[in-house]
């Protein structure tokens, strides 16, 4: 969310049990389904829009132990380096409609329409895993830590609705619902525990094209039936190949 204080402010309780009432109050028939993502400019403080899409995670594991290993401007680069490239690649995607960072968490929310859409999203996984291979190859001649992350891609039906404070300049898009949730969840089992470094859900699996889905393997993790693979980009590993001697 957006934390630039754009101007000075009083707080008045009336103002803010008003303004509960307001949000409160609003018809629930604003909000509606949407086939696509609509523009940002479509949303208020009053409605919002149902929409089908997938949300890829990608964080580090063990980020926690990292603080034990280097000095804080050490970690400071080795942070801006991976959000950095992670949020170009994502951004690179014109599907990809929205990007956000949580501490070492990079996630993006994609509109796919279409079963072909899914597929780019997960050719996206592949390049964010081959970029981190680029990264490592990078910390190692610095005499850094290399990183592992993992990555987790999920699709389901989402809220999309604009939270804030009306008139401050203070505002974000949340995405609600169990899409979200559950693609943070896989990105947390990848990478560890001996899973694969990218995690997709079922739903995700079925809509691939037979290519795509031949590049993951199915488990059970007592619950339902995941699948994870670990697949790179091919042209950014020959220039890996090239360039990381």
């Amino acid at each position: 969310m957006e934390s630039k204080k754009e101007n000075t402010y009083t707080y008045k309780v009336e103002d803010s049990a008003s303004r509960m009432d307001d949000i409160l109050d609003a018809n629930d028939n604003n909000y509606c389904d949407k086939d696509s993502i609509p523009a940002r400019s479509d949303l208020t403080f009053k409605n919002g829009y149902y929409v089908d899409v997938t949300a890829i995670f990608i964080d580090i594991v063990g980020s926690s132990d990292m603080t034990d290993e280097h000095k804080r401007p050490t970690l400071a680069k080795m942070y801006r380096s991976f959000l950095s490239e992670c949020v170009a690649i994502i951004n690179a995607e014109e599907a990809c409609k929205e990007i956000n960072i949580n501490g070492d968490c990079v996630w993006g929310v994609f509109d796919t329409p279409y079963k072909s859409d899914i597929d780019d999203v997960i050719s996206v996984s592949a390049r964010l895993n081959s970029m981190i291979k680029i990264l490592n190859y990078k910390l190692r001649k610095k005499k850094y830590s290399e990183i592992s992350v993992g990555i987790g891609i999920d699709y389901g039906r989402a809220l999309m609705v604009k939270a804030g404070y009306s008139g401050s300049g203070l505002n974000d898009i949340i995405w609600m619902g169990d899409v979200v949730n559950s693609a943070c969840h896989l990105c947390n089992k990848a990478g560890r525990n001996g899973r694969e470094v990218i995690i997709i859900s079922s739903v995700v699996y079925n809509n691939l094209n037979e290519h795509s889905q031949s590049l993951f393997t199915s488990y059970s993790d007592g619950y339902s039936t995941k699948y994870e693979g670990n697949i790179i980009n091919t042209s950014m590993d020959e220039w890996y190949k090239e360039n990381c001697k």
